[in-house]
């Protein structure tokens, strides 16, 4: 039987426990963040945080990821 657990990174544990996002999924190198009203002020706040908190961690975003109102935070 295979462990398909994800192990979350000490600055991104950090950042979802600032965030709180409500609906997130674990991915292999971060996290996926659904499910967003107000895309772009969630994507300043979660910039905000990370640089405030000095994490290795960087925001991504593309056109697919709009589609379910959604967006990245991954590992550096």
């Amino acid at each position: 039987m295979q462990n398909n657990q994800v192990t979350v990174s000490p600055d991104l544990q950090q950042f979802i426990d600032k965030f709180e996002p409500s609906k997130f999924k674990l991915m292999s190198g971060g996290i996926e963040i659904r499910g967003i009203n107000d895309m772009q002020r969630n994507i300043a706040q979660a910039r905000a945080i990370i640089e405030r908190l000095k994490l290795r961690l960087i925001v991504s975003h593309n056109a697919e990821m709009l589609s379910y109102r959604g967006f990245e935070v991954n590992n550096l």
